[in-house]
């Protein structure tokens, strides 16, 4: 079993060997290396499945809305999970620029961060993992004093980083703590390309002792006696599972009827009060609609309270209709894949491209 019973960290668990590495309650368990190096990316890889890291804190608890528990699940059982273009680009920009951001805040701050010696282990849990960006040292004696943890974040989420840290990244920077021992540490963040956000964040003990008691058991339940984690509502999950297996439409799986009835009432039962939801919200968003009138926007004491302004989805038909010859000296051809032909000469490659989608009959078992 990983867990073990929690006690608050004291100096009195560092061990020698634990503090060379920088870290007071951890050992390392693999040297850094070159991620791009084949033999190295697969000790790596294997190190990293058998353990709960940082960054997988948040997803398990289910507060990462690109990847949840079930993604954590299948990667520690060594089966690759599909990973969105654009996400997979905009993480390896941040490995890429990692060394700048870390420039940026040792030059705002006076406290340098350096690069760390790998991979770490707690020494009384080792299931606990750690990948700690940066250490941040002390100025004078050059001692380890803290993890950095470093992040590349889009300008939509500069909000996020003003007044505090988001969850993720807060909860990576608490287990950073939970696995080396460290009282405190930093969360960094390049927002937009431009913009250097820094909290420093103090060891909470109550939360360290929940995400161990949390991880801990959800580590031996799902990886080490290896059942699946259950549904859940994320997003993430749903596009998952739409691209886990490859399905052929001739497979067919037994279903027992009193689970398939249970899950179909459910649903239906919510789809019902979704609409019903979805009705109220239209009757009360149509009264804001009559209240403006002829007038776009509503305000209340000098602040705008709503508005209702014609800045939507443009009716394109419409235009079309209203204003013919404007359309035909605006209209332009624009290169198109054709879908037909794709899904007449390689309908293999066709299929592997398309959604999977679940329909449910309307008609009872």
């Amino acid at each position: 079993m990983p867990q073990q019973a929690i006690q608050p960290w004291t100096p009195a668990e560092a061990t020698s060997d634990a503090v060379a590495y920088g870290a007071l309650t951890a050992r390392l368990l693999l040297p850094a290396g070159d991620l791009n190096d084949r033999e190295y990316r697969a000790q790596w890889e294997h190190a990293r499945r058998s353990g709960i890291g940082g960054s997988e804190v948040a997803k398990i608890l289910g507060l990462n809305k690109y990847q949840g528990p079930r993604h954590v699940y299948e990667e520690k059982h060594g089966r690759p999970v599909p990973m969105d273009a654009e996400l997979s680009e905009y993480a390896e920009v941040g490995l890429e620029i990692e060394h700048f951001i870390a420039h940026l805040f040792t030059k705002r701050t006076g406290i340098p961060a350096v690069p760390t010696p790998g991979m770490l282990a707690n020494i009384g849990r080792p299931w606990m993992r750690s990948n700690v960006d940066r250490y941040a040292l002390d100025p004078e004696t050059g001692a380890v004093l803290a993890p950095v943890e470093l992040k590349n974040r889009s300008a939509y989420q500069l909000a996020d980083w003003e007044d505090g840290v988001p969850d993720a990244p807060a909860l990576q920077v608490h287990w950073n703590m939970a696995v080396g021992g460290w009282p405190y540490g930093w969360a960094v963040a390049l927002v937009g390309g431009n913009t250097l956000r820094f909290h420093r964040i103090e060891r909470d003990e109550g939360l360290i002792a929940t995400l161990i008691d949390v991880c801990g058991r959800w580590y031996q339940r799902h990886i080490v006696e290896g059942f699946p984690p259950p549904a859940d509502g994320l997003e993430a999950t749903k596009d998952l599972l739409g691209r886990l297996w490859n399905v052929r439409s001739t497979d067919v799986i037994e279903v027992p009827r009193l689970k398939a009835e249970k899950l179909r009432k459910r649903r239906a039962a919510l789809i019902e009060q979704i609409e019903e939801l979805d009705a109220q919200r239209t009757t009360v968003e149509n009264e804001m609609r009559l209240v403006c009138g002829k007038s776009g926007v509503a305000e209340v004491a000098g602040k705008k309270a709503w508005s209702y302004l014609q800045n939507g989805t443009f009716a394109k038909k419409r235009f079309e209709q209203m204003y013919p010859e404007i359309a035909a000296e605006c209209r332009t051809t624009v290169e198109a894949l054709d879908m037909d032909l794709i899904k007449e000469k390689y309908p293999t490659e066709y299929e592997a491209c398309c959604a999977r989608v679940l329909r449910v009959p309307k008609k009872e078992l």
